[in-house]
């Protein structure tokens, strides 16, 4: 997984939108405890923006260059289609520089 530590090359941000308790958020929160410590590690300097707010539906923004902005619904994923969305969204911020 080489593109964990391509992050940052990639985006200019990541924001996580959960929910602190519905169960629609579940695998997001979970996603989050299991895999932000690695992917801060990879990326130290690399703002990744975890935000918690009641009743929210889940969501992944990516803000690549020139402020463009790409957002993935996480309600109903599993913790892999999270991170396989996560890679697909640092994929296209490195074609949008080639």
């Amino acid at each position: 997984m080489a593109w964990r530590g391509n992050i940052a090359k990639s985006l200019k941000e990541l924001r996580i939108l959960l929910c602190q308790s519905s169960p629609a958020s579940a695998s997001t929160r979970t996603f989050v405890e299991k895999n932000y410590k690695d992917l801060k590690s990879l990326n130290p300097k690399f703002p990744f923006l975890i935000r918690e707010c009641s009743g929210i539906q889940p969501q992944m923004w990516a803000r690549y260059d020139m402020g463009v902005e790409r957002c993935v619904n996480l309600d109903g994923m599993s913790e892999s289609q999270i991170l396989k969305s996560l890679q697909d969204l640092v994929k296209a911020g490195g074609a949008t520089k080639a």
